[in-house]
């Protein structure tokens, strides 16, 4: 699907998730990470960049895991996570919209929740890649989280704790030779529809990560 067509269809309210492709597991285990090796932080530094042309080919599970616990995953005994919130208010939730549906990233478990039985790829941005790459993560402020930041805040907040977020996918992606690409320019409602979210809900950015197009 074109940009065009998505901005028009976003403008009618019809931008819409496609069947899945495959069975919805209603949860997805994930192999558990090594948090020991891999590349040297200066060398994933120096390969950080924004790519934007994806092969459809899937993520193995080990990347796939390693993905989302460089994001956001537990670090520390004590529940801490890779990237900081104010406060320790740990108010994002991290959707993983793969081919088979939409998952919520449960860091205490190490495993996704399935949130939608539908390929949400699609609504997850504008632009045409966004379709057909393996995974489109979208990162989600839960308000309710963050009682004690001014209400006027927190989405300054918020988006701040997203984007430390994303630098963790862009190193990942560095040093594992994935591509990736943080996305601003998305439809926040057709998002928030299709996961399902509550009006404390806020989707702030999307992210998209696959192996790079040959």
């Amino acid at each position: 699907m074109t940009p065009v067509t998505k901005v028009v269809l976003g403008m009618m309210g019809r931008l819409r998730p496609k069947p899945v492709t495959g069975d919805s597991a209603s949860t997805i285990a994930l192999p558990q990470v090594d948090p020991h090796g891999g590349m040297p932080l200066m060398e994933a530094l120096a390969a950080r960049r924004s790519s934007r042309e994806f092969a459809p080919d899937p993520l193995p599970l080990p990347l796939l895991a390693g993905v989302l616990w460089a994001a956001y995953g537990i670090n520390r005994p004590d529940g801490g996570r890779t990237a900081p919130t104010a406060i320790n208010a740990q108010e994002i939730d991290l959707f993983a919209a793969l081919p088979s549906g939409a998952y919520l990233y449960d860091a205490a478990r190490h495993a996704l929740t399935l949130v939608s039985a539908t390929d949400v790829r699609r609504v997850t941005g504008y632009q045409d890649f966004v379709d057909e790459a393996p995974l489109d993560l979208v990162y989600v402020a839960d308000h309710t989280r963050m009682r004690m930041v001014p209400a006027g805040q927190r989405e300054s907040y918020s988006s701040a704790a997203a984007g430390a977020i994303g630098q963790n996918v862009y190193l990942y992606a560095a040093a594992h030779g994935l591509a990736t690409v943080i996305r601003a320019w998305i439809d926040r409602e057709a998002i928030a529809e299709a996961l399902g979210l509550t009006h404390d809900q806020q989707v702030l950015f999307s992210q998209t990560v696959g192996h790079p197009k040959k």
